[in-house]
């Protein structure tokens, strides 16, 4: 066991007030330094979490701190050159969704991860919180019959000022729209339910607003087994919700949320030919924990320090991603089918996320 972690963050904007509230919430870690492009910034973050040390950039706090690990809450396309300069000090990498603006990007991390003996560990943390562990459970147990019907959607509304950010909106500095940047939470959990993937096709819409990028996107997702999901997210959306639907053949489950998910999001209804008695048996724990950045760290902070293997809450980083990569390969293919093995070799897919959006917005 390592003692206690000395952890650093890299961009201290808005996510990562979530780190640093984890961290403290953990009795083996702390915050040792911090920095930003702003320093000004950096300054403010460490000030309020009694950080003890600042830096201009993070090669400066690499050289001067050696931390165990290093929490990345910047924009996506900073996370693979951080990423990597993490790994050669040392450290260990947590790192905000989406982990890289591509697929190959991706695949430079986990190599470099695998090379240097370190974890990459991806911020998905709508997997975390005892209820989602319940239905895991139930689902894999078999518990509930085959799982057959799938819904997956995020509606969520972004105002023409979430787009004026400069990065925001462009395939180039965001990698991605609503697909890339909100989806792939519902999209990870779906998959942490359901698991592999096997087909996917997917369209992009642009129906508001001033964007590169998609504003609303759908899809279809086949996983293994069979289970045919519906997916939709937009960013056009004033009552709000994140919803996962599992029909199988005994029960519905369902969490409707926003951002965050505990006990009362969760619902298990069973099908008419089930008895009480069986249905009673799929009670949710009497112990609850939310979802939340916090039991995400302390279970990978646990692996870490016992030298284990990532938990299923952070573990394979690349499976969202690839579902999320495979709905815009397909839509730029115009609805085409696209599967695992279509998307290993793809030959533009796995370098960028730029595709064809349908653009229905009324002349201007």
């Amino acid at each position: 066991m390592t003692d206690t972690l000395r952890c650093a963050i890299v961009g201290t904007g808005a996510i990562a007030h979530h780190h640093a509230a984890a961290v403290a919430a953990y009795p083996h870690a702390e915050l040792v330094a911090a920095t930003d492009l702003s320093r000004a910034s950096a300054e403010a973050f460490a000030a309020r979490y009694g950080v003890p040390a600042v830096y201009d950039d993070l090669d400066a706090l690499l050289d001067a701190e050696y931390p165990d690990v290093v929490l990345i809450c910047t924009p996506p396309g900073a996370h693979p050159a951080q990423t990597l300069a993490a790994f050669t000090a040392g450290a260990h990498v947590v790192v905000e969704k989406p982990p890289a603006p591509s697929l190959d990007e991706l695949t430079l991390m986990t190599d470099a991860a695998a090379a240097a003996g370190r974890e990459l560990a991806v911020v998905f943390q709508q997997r975390t919180g005892t209820a989602a562990a319940h239905a895991k459970r139930l689902l894999d147990s078999g518990a509930l019959g085959r799982p057959l019907v799938a819904q997956c959607q995020t509606l969520w509304y972004r105002g023409a000022d979430y787009f004026a950010v400069p990065w925001r909106g462009k395939w180039e500095t965001e990698g991605g729209g609503t697909t890339l940047g909100h989806a792939i939470h519902q999209i990870d959990l779906l998959a942490y339910l359901l698991g592999d993937w096997t087909r996917v096709e997917g369209r992009l819409w642009r129906l508001d607003r001033e964007t590169q990028t998609e504003d609303v996107s759908t899809a279809t997702i086949v996983f293994e087994g069979g289970v045919v999901a519906q997916m939709v997210s937009s960013t056009l959306s004033p009552r709000e919700v994140s919803t996962v639907r599992i029909d199988t053949e005994k029960a519905t489950i369902t969490v409707d949320h926003l951002y965050g998910h505990g006990h009362e999001n969760w619902r298990i209804t069973p099908a008419p030919h089930v008895d009480d008695a069986e249905a009673a048996a799929w009670a949710l724990p009497d112990v609850e924990e939310r979802s939340g950045h916090v039991p995400l760290l302390r279970e990978v902070f646990d692996a870490l320090r016992s030298g284990s293997p990532l938990p299923p809450v952070a573990d394979s980083p690349a499976r969202s991603i690839e579902i999320v990569a495979a709905v815009y390969a397909s839509a730029d293919a115009d609805g085409a089918v696209v599967t695992p093995a279509d998307l290993a070799v793809h030959p533009t897919h796995r370098t960028g996320f730029a595709s064809a959006v349908i653009d229905l917005r009324p002349a201007r």
